[in-house]
């Protein structure tokens, strides 16, 4: 996987929120898929795709949350929500 490109979301370094990583085993075929499409679309990344996915789930589940949802915005359409 590739390393986060920082310099393509400058979004992300502004936020003042912490950034908390995490360990994660990814079955084969999903990291395959998620590396071809990273290929295919350069300006996403393993981040940016895990970010949307995480809280399009909470979202979807019900979980209503402003920040959460300028997250799940930001990262779909790369824009930048400013206060």
């Amino acid at each position: 996987m590739q390393k986060p490109n920082y310099d393509s979301y400058p979004h992300v370094l502004e936020q003042k929120d912490e950034v908390i990583s995490f360990k994660c085993e990814l079955q084969e075929n999903l990291q395959k898929a998620m590396n071809e499409f990273v290929e295919d679309h350069p300006n996403w990344d393993q981040y940016r795709i895990l970010q949307a996915a995480i809280a399009g789930f909470l979202m979807q589940k019900g979980f209503q949350n402003r920040d959460l949802t300028r997250l799940y915005i930001g990262n779909m359409f790369s824009m930048n929500f400013n206060d």
